[in-house]
């Protein structure tokens, strides 16, 4: 104990530090048993928790006085205590608002943290770490803004360094990178370098070295080409139609035990996205034909194999085992908004397939959010088992849209099946203004604009993970994610040009 604070170590070289600029902290432990946590009882979790006192601060304040109670970690690599700061009457003045564009970069500054010697995301608090899909989406919005784009750099150089036999972490924690089971991280690599170089109007980052000599431009020529060829946990192109084939769980809709959105096939925004990465490939490689080639045939399958029956949006997956053709795939009719990143990312140019698309998905949108399956009956079941085989919805209606329960039988099953997110939003922003040019541009601001109705609730000055796709649309999962701040920077910044 000190005289004005108090040092906690809860674990060897790491150290909490709190300490006040008047007053004295008075020692007194103190333990309070059983409190209800009512946020945990939604959870499914034990719902009560023991906590613990160190002790009090004693400050007195004379009329208009103040204090300060600073908080800070200590580490053997930052081992410097925040020393608290005497503030004057002028320090509580109200301050005028400075803006969203202000309040929004502010906020995404509290992701972007070292990784060794160079940078990543952390996804969400305030239980996430960093994840490949998560870090590569969030780097879109933070190419967005001038003053990220060196950290930018340091994070497509950290990733591109995992890369190995076609894939990059999914997941990592602390120096362990073994978790590559996800088709679309990789993917979002080549958007977030095609991003950086539209930002800076040159391609030179391309020719940084990464690792043993070779450039970025060569590490995303070896990903693609070894996608083609076939990744070892089964990731692989489908000669017939130039399609990608994804593992189940391999997308951002990856629940796993039980299988809440297993996805196996070709779904849409790989495809998507595979097309854009061979496009950009297609103006920067020095063998531009071949890669030119084969984006033609991923836009053209797209448009054929994926169009709904009544030719009103995109099947959301293909669903089919591995070795399968695309061709031969089951076509599913759930209405998801995995579909808007074909038009986003360009494999959907048509204005009137795009406007259609938009009308179908609208059913979906939120304030501020849009679900990830629209509530309604289909007619390809999605049968969800629990770890024991039992049945956890209706498989011809499997739209659920409160995020709460258990975790195992009620909340994974609704994760992706009619919970709405945050980060995907601003996508169909974005699209509406492709689609409908200048005279959409307003209506596209004015929707995306509902995303401030979640940043001035909950953790304010963040936007959550998701929010119950049922009114009134609680906020759940992450109080403040990553990709869902940095994707709305980013359609704001392109909206308000």
């Amino acid at each position: 104990f000190l005289e004005r604070g108090f040092d906690f170590t809860p674990a060897p070289e790491r150290t909490l530090s709190l300490q006040t600029s008047s007053g004295k902290f008075v020692p007194g432990a103190e333990w309070s048993y059983m409190i209800w946590q009512p946020n945990e009882a939604d959870r499914g979790l034990d719902p009560h928790s023991d906590t613990y006192s160190p002790g009090y601060f004693d400050i007195d304040l004379d009329d208009c006085g103040s204090a300060q109670i600073s908080a800070s970690i200590q580490t053997p690599m930052e081992p410097e205590k925040l020393q608290p700061v005497k503030l004057s009457a002028a320090d509580f003045q109200p301050a005028e608002d400075s803006g969203i564009e202000t309040n929004m970069l502010a906020a995404m500054r509290a992701f972007v943290v070292k990784r060794g010697e160079l940078k990543t995301v952390i996804a969400g608090y305030p239980w996430f770490l960093d994840w490949g899909r998560d870090t590569l989406i969030a780097a879109r919005g933070l190419i967005a803004a001038p003053e990220f784009r060196g950290d930018v750099k340091a994070i497509l150089r950290q990733f591109a360094q995992f890369a190995e036999h076609g894939t990059i972490p999914n997941i990592i924690h602390g120096s362990t990178v073994g978790n590559r089971d996800t088709s679309d991280a990789q993917l979002w690599l080549f958007t977030a370098a095609e991003d950086l170089c539209k930002a800076e109007q040159s391609t030179e980052f391309l020719r940084t070295e990464i690792k043993d000599g070779k450039t970025l431009l060569d590490k995303l020529e070896e990903i693609a080409a070894d996608i083609i060829a076939g990744t070892p946990n089964g990731i692989k192109t489908d000669p017939e139609s130039g399609l990608v084939f994804s593992p189940p769980h391999f997308t951002w809709m990856d629940t796993n035990y039980p299988a809440g959105t297993p996805r196996e096939g070709y779904p849409v925004e790989i495809q998507a996205l595979w097309f854009a990465a061979l496009r950009f490939l297609s103006g920067v490689s020095g063998t531009p034909d071949r890669w030119a080639a084969l984006a033609e045939q991923v836009r053209s399958s797209i448009r054929t194999l994926f169009l709904s029956d009544d030719a009103t949006c995109l099947s959301d997956c293909l669903h089919c085992a591995s070795g399968t053709p695309a061709r031969l795939a089951v076509k599913d009719d759930h209405i998801r908004p995995n579909q808007l990143f074909a038009i986003t990312l360009g494999a959907i140019d048509d204005k009137e397939l795009g406007r259609s698309i938009l009308d179908a998905a609208s059913c979906l949108l939120v304030p501020g959010a849009i679900r990830s399956l629209a509530d309604r009956p289909t007619r390809y079941p999605l049968a969800i088992h629990g770890n024991n085989g039992e049945l956890l919805n209706d498989p011809l209606h499997p739209y659920q849209g409160t995020y709460e329960g258990d975790e195992d039988t009620r909340r994974k099953p609704a994760y992706h099946n009619g919970t709405a997110w945050s980060w995907p939003f601003p996508s169909y922003c974005e699209a509406y203004a492709m689609m409908y040019e200048k005279t959409g541009a307003a209506v596209a601001r004015s929707l995306l604009s509902s995303c401030e109705m979640v940043m001035r609730t909950g953790c304010v000055g963040q936007i959550a993970e998701i929010l119950d796709g049922n009114y009134p649309h609680r906020q759940r999962g992450c109080d403040a994610q990553a990709w869902s701040m940095t994707e709305y920077y980013r359609v704001w910044k392109l909206l308000h040009r």
